[in-house]
């Protein structure tokens, strides 16, 4: 049966490249100069070596195995899906099928010796498709591993201080196989039991870990698992969308998002985050959900100068702070919400959800303990921060 076949190896070759490039491969990406070479010659190896094994069982083994785990793998470097494989060796399986029947007809075959040679056939094709299987993930595998590296590179590069260059940012991302986003914003996570330690390997000392169970990202976030500070670098978060976000945070619980910024400014992003998660975990800030630095400026300014403010505020506001906390509270977000409300009562008492009276009584209070109401305006911002703290942290007793 060999030297039956061996003559006409060459027209099938040339028939089943010309269905595969023409119905398989290049109706899914364009084959390039080496590729297309790569193709030929597997095509043209495993022809050859089906015809030369016929009847030769100990023939079977690791050639056929290397040459499509190689090919498998070239694929997966390429980008190509590894259903484009399985596809062409169904359709080079048809090919050879149907000259195999117009042969049996042509040279009267018996029965026995088609049901031999369609045997051998699907043997070899699962054999190949097993192979190039296991070189398309090895491959793979090696690929995100490397990718990881990359990735784990490009997440400390942008959190350098001071930032790194353009073109050594889109070096790296490029490697990293990341687009450079116009803007990002870092997320702080909290740390919890839940937050996976994964070993690391010996090719990527820095990957990242994976994701916590039940939770997938992006692909396009850069996370950092490791204690005692994990977080999350996100690309354009505004493009993302507010809910969208919020949805994809909410796992997590407590999160602080910092700022939206350029790249250059990844580092400024984390470190607001961090102080907002801080906050949130003092429950100063709401800590069962996402929160933005960018909608607490004021208590975020007035918790780095928490110290200062303990040390001014006892004389500015001696006589309120001397009330029970029951008293004292009310009155110290009324005199608040009055100044950002431009002291205008009416506003104050809606936004207290509170009578317009009661906003009343408590001005005249407060001007009764402190002698004045506080309209000097170069004393006003200040007094502004020192009751933005007071209200969300109230002093010891």
């Amino acid at each position: 049966m060999s030297d039956l076949l061996r003559p006409h190896l060459r027209d099938v070759v040339e028939e089943i490249e010309l269905q595969v490039r023409t119905h398989v491969l290049d109706a899914g990406q364009p084959l390039d100069g080496d590729y297309e070479h790569m193709v030929h010659q597997v095509i043209s190896d495993t022809v050859r070596h089906f015809v030369d094994s016929l009847g030769r069982y100990e023939a079977r083994g690791s050639e056929l195995r290397v040459l499509f785990t190689r090919l498998g793998a070239e694929a997966a470097r390429r980008g190509r899906s590894a259903d484009l494989l399985q596809s062409a060796l169904r359709l080079s399986g048809q090919i050879v099928c149907r000259r195999f029947i117009k042969d049996a007809y042509r040279f009267s075959w018996p029965r026995e010796t088609l049901a031999t040679l369609t045997d051998n056939l699907f043997e070899l094709l699962g054999r190949a498709a097993d192979a190039g299987a296991q070189g398309y993930a090895r491959q793979q595998g090696l690929m995100a591993s490397d990718r990881a590296h990359h990735r784990t590179r490009l997440r400390d590069l942008l959190l350098r201080d001071p930032p790194p260059a353009p073109d050594a940012l889109a070096a790296q991302a490029g490697a990293a196989g990341w687009t450079v986003p116009h803007t990002l914003a870092a997320v702080a996570l909290p740390q919890t039991p839940q937050t996976p330690q994964t070993p690391r390997s010996p090719r990527s000392p820095q990957a990242p870990q994976a994701h916590p169970p039940g939770r997938v990202l992006p692909p396009d976030i850069l996370p950092n698992w490791d204690q005692p500070a994990p977080y999350l670098i996100v690309p354009d978060p505004d493009t993302l969308g507010r809910e969208r976000l919020h949805t994809l945070l909410a796992p997590f619980g407590s999160t602080g998002i910092g700022p939206t910024v350029p790249p250059s400014g990844a580092a400024i992003s984390l470190s607001w985050a961090r102080h907002t998660l801080l906050l949130a975990e003092r429950g100063v800030l709401p800590s069962d959900r996402p929160v933005r630095a960018s909608e607490h400026t004021a208590l975020l300014a007035a918790a780095q100068a928490e110290d200062l403010i303990g040390t001014v505020a006892t004389p500015l506001l001696k006589p309120l702070l001397a009330l029970p906390p029951a008293r004292r509270g009310p009155l110290l977000a009324t005199l608040l919400t009055y100044l950002e409300s431009g002291d205008n009562a009416v506003t104050t008492a809606r936004r207290l959800s509170v009578h317009e009276q009661t906003v009343r009584y408590r001005l005249r209070r407060i001007t009764e303990l402190t002698g004045h109401l506080f309209g000097d305006p170069a004393q006003r911002l200040d007094l502004m921060l020192t009751l933005t703290w007071l209200v969300h942290v109230p002093p010891p007793a």
